[in-house]
């Protein structure tokens, strides 16, 4: 494999072409009209505008890229995340295009990306499953009946969906109906789609996801958890790995129970098993995402592997180069995700100019971003600008880790998540890891924010009065000392 097109855009297609520069192999970046000046296409070896700036008109134009690929000679395709990353369609379309794709199979895809699909293989390795259907409903007689063997409170989910897409809670027997018809009805509009399948709904989980790795030769491991419990609109915005919660025991059994999900669908590449855990630890099998998450990068830490290599060797045919028993934790790392958006007004995407941008720096920080000061935020796609990445020694030294890296992150123009993250991590309920999906709602306000703004603001009023002061006494000093002036006026 010598040369390598990125369908993606932003910190995912830099970081992609980073490791692959490090292997040797030539890039190729596509871009849209709005990201013409973006780093990731300056930084590849080849780029090629393929749109204008809306993605169904650029970066989701599987045709196009294709078309690309094959003029230039590429060897191989990778997806990165979002954009056509989990479409079974592209994946066959690359490989019918004589091209390698870096990531599943098209039947891989489809599997896992039908999520009553994949329960029903995931069901045939006795997989921990959450009570509810494994089939898509017919009528809300039939949801009511199974509503009623599960018992109530129950989530009716979309078998296409995510991201919060086509999810309803259902408490009570007279609302089941309406919020059935709903979530089929955003379902068809988001996805095509309007299967819907019945969940029971578990209250306050943990969201818990397992980092596997496959080869196409049957050989699986799994590069332990990664905790994603912070979330607003069901999309995560901190992440951290190991979970501060499992046990040695629990952690074994999700990643065995992750590895015969992947093997349930002949899984190769690198995948996610996400899984809901209670209090008890139980735990039960959510979804696969068919693809690199972007909250690889804390795998990466306390693994000291490469994923997107380790994509590209498996793509090449090759074996994994190391086993389960090669694999251990070393310290701790946590992610923020820096969106563009405003936290005091419930996460609300922003848009704006990068009047300042200037990155954290020091050991144990990693900032993964596409972006570069003076740049403007587009409205095109996705809020996230940056991922701020630390590790730690352990648990505490991460966390304050992070937060001096938030205070060394400055960013002026646009409204970020940047203080939201640094107030999460001190909160009493993340440091005891005491916490689940629920986080936000149960301990956030947005006045936290401005007041802990405002107590920054009073700190650096009172640090500038003293600066004055002293500043005023020195003057008063040289100027009535005996002897000459050390000032001198110009005529």
């Amino acid at each position: 494999m010598q040369k390598i097109l990125v369908a993606n855009r932003g910190e995912i297609a830099l970081r992609v072409m980073r490791s692959a520069k490090e292997m040797g192999i030539k890039t190729v970046a596509v871009y849209s009209e709005a990201d013409r000046t973006m780093p990731f296409v300056q930084y590849a070896d080849e780029a090629v505008c393929i749109g204008p700036a809306p993605s169904a008109q650029s970066y989701l134009r599987a045709d196009k890229i294709i078309e690309v690929a094959k003029k230039l000679g590429v060897d191989g395709i990778h997806p990165g995340y979002g954009f056509l990353s989990e479409n079974a369609d592209f994946s066959k379309s690359v490989a019918e295009a004589g091209i390698t794709f870096i990531g599943p199979s098209a039947f891989s895809i489809n599997t896992m990306g039908s999520k009553i699909a994949a329960k029903q293989a995931a069901l045939k390795f006795d997989v921990p499953m959450v009570p509810g259907t494994d089939k898509p409903l017919v009528d809300a007689a039939e949801a009511k009946e199974i509503a009623e063997r599960v018992g109530y409170p129950i989530l009716i989910k979309a078998s296409a969906g995510g991201g919060g897409k086509g999810m309803r809670v259902v408490n009570h027997a007279d609302e089941l109906e309406e919020q059935m018809r709903m979530a089929k009805s955003e379902a068809l509009n988001a996805f095509s789609n309007d299967d819907v399948f019945i969940e029971k709904y578990v209250g306050s989980p943990k969201h818990v996801e397992i980092q596997i790795l496959g080869d196409q030769h049957g050989n699986y491991v799994y590069l332990f958890e990664r905790e994603c419990s912070i979330q607003r609109r069901h999309q995560k915005l901190v992440e951290e790995a190991p979970s501060s919660c499992l046990t040695q025991d629990v952690r074994k059994a999700m990643g065995e129970s992750a590895v015969n999900v992947a093997r349930s669908c002949n899984y190769y590449g690198a995948g996610t098993v996400e899984f809901l855990v209670d209090d008890d630890l139980n735990f039960y099998f959510l979804e696969m995402n068919t693809r690199l998450q972007v909250e690889h990068c804390v795998t990466e830490y306390i693994t000291g592997i490469d994923l997107v290599k380790e994509q590209i060797r498996v793509a090449r045919g090759e074996k994994l180069s190391f086993s389960q028993e090669d694999l251990n934790i070393n310290g701790h790392s946590i992610e923020l995700r820096v969106c563009a958006e405003d936290p005091l007004e419930n996460f609300v995407p922003d848009t704006g100019t990068l009047d300042i941008y200037i990155r954290p720096q020091g050991n144990g920080v990693r900032v993964d971003d596409g972006y570069e000061q003076g740049m403007e935020i587009p409205i095109f796609y996705d809020p996230m600008i940056a991922k701020l990445v630390v590790w730690g020694k352990d648990r505490n030294e991460a966390i304050d880790r992070l937060c001096r890296a938030v205070d060394e992150y400055k960013i002026k123009g646009i409204k970020t998540t940047l203080q939201f993250g640094k107030w999460a991590v001190r909160q009493p309920a993340f440091v005891a890891g005491q916490y689940d999906t629920n986080f936000i709602n149960k301990y956030y306000k947005p006045e936290y924010l401005n007041t802990e703004n405002k107590d920054e603001e009073a700190v650096a009023a009172a640090l500038a009065g003293i600066v004055w002061e002293e500043g005023k006494q020195a003057m008063a000093q040289t100027v009535n000392s005996d002897g000459p002036s050390k000032w001198k006026i110009k005529r």
